[in-house]
């Protein structure tokens, strides 16, 4: 069983990207040892993919605090189910695989409308930047029109486009991670991206 301290939302919060970095385990080995029960083996597993699941189901449900909730689900199902982790699936793919899981089903038990309003009272990301009163209201505003943009995308174009345009995945690696073919891939994020510009040109016309 998991150690509580291994998934508390603190950890999330204080791993930072130069740690996460600095672990040479393969993700191979870190598997191997994580099967034979060595605890530490997938803390390091935990550390090295907490922080870009965390921002792919945070683009996906636009909640700081859920998406912190759905990370620990994400990690403690990959934990209760690593022997179902075929060799030649990449370790990061079966993760984003599961998060993506978890958030559907939390977004599917949660209304549309409530989703919609939700999504755009959350801040996109923490600026550390300092800027004038008038930038950061723009800023703010921005990133609300962009998610509610991305909340009235259906739920297919929504995950490929959170993949490819903040997640950085190669079609290969969508198609895995989805279930999907590339072509379908492809077919989903063009249509996302044709309607987030249609939906977006109120907002940018109105900031010329």
């Amino acid at each position: 069983m998991i150690e509580p301290l291994l998934l508390e939302t603190k950890s999330l919060r204080q791993l930072s990207s130069s740690a996460a970095g600095s672990l040479m385990n393969s993700s191979e080995e870190l598997i191997a040892r994580a099967r034979a029960g060595e605890a530490e083996a997938f803390q390091l597993i935990f550390e090295r993919y907490a922080k870009p699941v965390l921002g792919f189901i945070y683009e996906m449900t636009g909640q700081r605090d859920l998406a912190e909730e759905l990370v620990q689900e994400t990690f403690v199902r990959a934990f209760n189910n690593l022997d179902r982790l075929r060799e030649e699936t990449r370790l990061s793919s079966w993760l984003f695989g599961i998060g993506r899981n978890v958030a559907r089903e939390s977004l599917r038990s949660r209304s549309k409308e409530n989703f919609t309003n939700q999504y755009g009272n959350e801040p996109t990301v923490e600026t550390v930047d300092q800027n004038s009163p008038s930038e950061e209201l723009l800023s703010k505003e921005l990133n609300m029109a962009v998610r509610k943009a991305l909340a009235s995308l259906v739920e297919d174009q929504r995950l490929v486009f959170v993949l490819k345009v903040y997640q950085h995945c190669r079609y290969d690696e969508i198609a895995e991670i989805t279930g999907f073919s590339v072509a379908k891939v492809k077919t989903d994020l063009h249509r996302a991206r044709a309607q987030l510009r249609e939906l977006m040109r109120p907002f940018l016309e109105t900031t010329r």
